[in-house]
């Protein structure tokens, strides 16, 4: 019962940001599809801190709150602002597959594209506060 009440606080936080973040923010331009026989290499993808920083607006309804504590006040929300790019794309990544376990992560994990995570990690590792 407490886990989904945590979770429809955080859904709750972050609705109204979603529909302002979401009539503001231009939707980004789709990349073009590779050519068929264009080689396919497993080198990192490079992030884009302006599109991160618009797909952030969600994290802001735990992340961003004084302290990093949310609505519970014995539940502590771990820093993301000025961590490293690789820690970021890993805890994502993980939070996709499953392999961290936060059902309201992996619910926001899941919606993201590699390089979402990538625009992500990229802006939030720029942040000092």
């Amino acid at each position: 019962m407490t886990r989904l009440l945590m979770l429809a606080a955080c859904f709750a936080l972050a609705t109204p940001a979603l529909s302002a973040s979401a009539q503001d923010a231009a939707a980004p331009a789709a990349p073009a599809a590779p050519a068929a026989d264009a080689p396919t290499t497993n080198a990192p993808l490079t992030g884009n801190a302006e599109t991160g920083r618009a797909l952030t607006y969600t994290c802001q309804g735990c992340h961003g709150v004084d302290g990093y504590r949310n609505v519970y006040p014995h539940y502590h929300v771990p820093k993301i602002g000025g961590q490293s790019p690789e820690y970021l794309v890993n805890a994502l990544h993980e939070y996709k597959r499953g392999t961290r376990r936060h059902p309201t992560m992996q619910a926001q994990a899941q919606s993201f594209t590699d390089q979402d995570i990538a625009d992500i990690a990229a802006f939030l590792s720029e942040l000092t506060k």
